[in-house]
């Protein structure tokens, strides 16, 4: 059954109300005798259907719903449906390299889904009994990743990066190396994306050939905020049954997290609740754990997320920051003098960091390997500035030495990509984390000291160095 005959099923009689009052995405409707549930799904019979979601109960039987629609010709006395159920979305292998909105509907001027299963957007977490205790690393195949800050299978990794430091071709590539490496699927969720954004990442994950193993589901930045509320709650449906059903490792990606706080906000400020710090809603925790406690590992498969995360003025202590920040297990920082170097991908290693990298998940090896990368990158970092005021010639030799290795360090965790062949030329690597491990071993121990920066630029192994 597709969306467009689920909603044209006759209700129950009993089920019918009436609209009492409108404020702007706030509906009230009067149900003579049942209330609908919380969180069901309200449908009203004007020519221009609108959905609504009941959130909260009156008195004298007024069910409270935020439009997930434009409410644009709603008029007092209009009727509306209970339609029994909660918001519902396709799932399945039909969903795969299709578009949609919050809704369930393509949005990518194909033809409909037909025939396929429809699932509650409203899932509770997977229980503490179905999951996975032992921590695991969720392997990328991009070096500068695995070395310095490894995500963790079933984990969320925060990515940090302004506009052109890399964030799409880093998320795309992920995408690519999910399907090849892992055997997985890949979903995009936009929240409050633009729609120029939208479409530019279509065609580039087309492009990149691995848009049949993608789903991308948007709530764009022109719809009303129920919407880009409730599409992260669409696209965990979707990804919950590639891991529970399909037994499938899946990567899910976010764009952007506080686009979500946002619309929660926003839809608080129209509930007419008092705001809390900073202006956020009060239930802002609960709203971000309810969305992120659904993305996890379990004995069938694991959601491994990515969610890009925009810090309002750059403070680090803005209550939507710190309440995503618990949750993650990585932070991706990208950084725009490393990408003006042409350092790609441009992941600055010395402000990124993950829970991950210690001896007892990564191994002693890995683990000193990774602080001795970062302490030479440092080091090099602080003796910049006497370089450029009084040339390297001035350095005592451990310092030259400290230079040297992180330079070529530094091009050695850069990487041809697979999904930009086409832009750069060079064949596009997946680099497995003990070749990442064996390269930065070599470097540190001064097997490349004589040999020319240029020549570890743009390589996958160690041994590619010609």
């Amino acid at each position: 059954m597709n969306m467009t005959e689920e909603r044209s099923v006759e209700p129950a009689k009993n089920k019918r109300g009436t609209i009492v009052a409108i404020r702007g995405s706030v509906v009230d409707a009067h149900f003579p005798t049942a209330l609908p549930p919380l969180k069901h799904k309200l449908i009203t019979e004007s020519v221009d259907e609108v959905v609504i979601e009941v959130v909260s109960h009156h008195q004298g039987n007024i069910a409270r719903g935020i439009a997930l629609s434009p409410t644009r010709g709603l008029r007092r006395g209009d009727p509306v449906i209970d339609s029994g159920d909660m918001l519902k979305v396709p799932v399945g292998k039909q969903v795969l390299g299709r578009m949609f909105n919050v809704f369930g509907d393509t949005i990518d001027d194909r033809e409909p889904l037909a025939g396929v299963e429809l699932r509650g957007i409203h899932q509770p977490p997977a229980s503490i009994a179905q999951r996975i205790t032992t921590s695991e690393i969720f392997e990328t195949g991009i070096k500068a990743i695995d070395l310095l800050t490894p995500l963790e299978r079933g984990g969320k990794a925060g990515l940090f990066g302004g506009a052109g430091v890399g964030k799409t071709v880093l998320i795309t590539e992920l995408i690519n190396n999910t399907v090849g490496k892992h055997k997985g699927v890949s979903i995009f969720c936009g929240i409050g994306e633009r729609s120029r954004e939208a479409e530019e990442l279509y065609s580039d994950i087309k492009q990149a050939g691995v848009l049949d193993n993608t789903v991308m589901i948007f709530g764009q930045m022109n719809e009303p905020p129920g919407a880009r509320f409730l599409v992260g709650h669409s696209a965990l449906t979707m990804a919950e049954y590639f891991r529970d059903d399909a037994r499938q490792d899946v990567l899910l990606l976010i764009d952007n997290i506080f686009r979500f706080v946002q619309a929660g906000s926003e839809v608080s400020g129209l509930l007419g609740k008092m705001p809390s710090r900073v202006g956020y809603q009060p239930t802002l925790s609960t709203e971000i754990a309810g969305l992120q406690e659904r993305i996890s590992n379990t004995a069938t498969g694991a959601i491994t997320s990515i969610q890009a995360v925009y810090v309002p003025a750059d403070d680090f202590t803005d209550p939507s920051a710190t309440h995503t920040f618990a949750h993650l297990a990585a932070s991706i920082i990208l950084s725009r003098k490393r990408a003006s170097e042409g350092l790609y991908p441009a992941v600055d290693p010395l402000r990124s960091w993950s829970k991950m990298l210690t001896p007892l998940v990564v191994g002693e090896r890995h683990y000193k390997l990774a602080q001795e990368v970062r302490r030479n990158l440092a080091e090099y970092e602080e003796l910049k500035d006497i370089i450029a005021m009084l040339g390297l010639e001035e350095l005592s030799q451990d310092d030259r030495q400290v230079v040297n290795r992180a330079r070529r360090l530094e091009r050695f965790l850069t990487q041809p990509f697979v999904t930009t062949e086409q832009f750069t030329g060079h064949p596009g690597k997946v680099v497995d984390l003990e070749d990442t491990l064996v390269g930065c071993e070599r470097i540190l121990n001064d097997e490349f000291a004589e040999r020319s920066e240029g020549d570890l630029y743009m390589l996958g192994k160690i041994s590619e160095a010609t």
